[in-house]
């Protein structure tokens, strides 16, 4: 699974060949979570609430990057990174 991207200690990461809704993976310590791009809401798994709400401010950032590599991964073509929250 490709990683995209790493800022404050969380790791984001696009499965290629993946299925619906379009979503990313959120990874921090012990905690995985699920994140609906379009949506922009926690779709499953956990993340502690202060740093759910940094993916999701990140995701909102980079809601059009993140669309762009899912297109890319269900292609299986090389996904880009997305530059992290500073």
């Amino acid at each position: 699974m490709p990683q995209i991207s790493i800022f404050l200690g969380i790791i984001i990461k696009m499965y290629y060949r993946e299925h619906n809704p379009p979503h990313f993976h959120a990874v921090y310590a012990e905690h995985s979570a699920i994140i609906d791009i379009q949506k922009l809401e926690l779709w499953g798994g956990y993340l502690p609430p202060r740093v759910l709400g940094l993916v999701i401010e990140w995701a909102a950032i980079h809601q059009n990057e993140l669309m762009d590599n899912w297109e890319k991964a269900i292609k299986q073509e090389t996904l880009l990174p997305i530059k992290p929250l500073v």
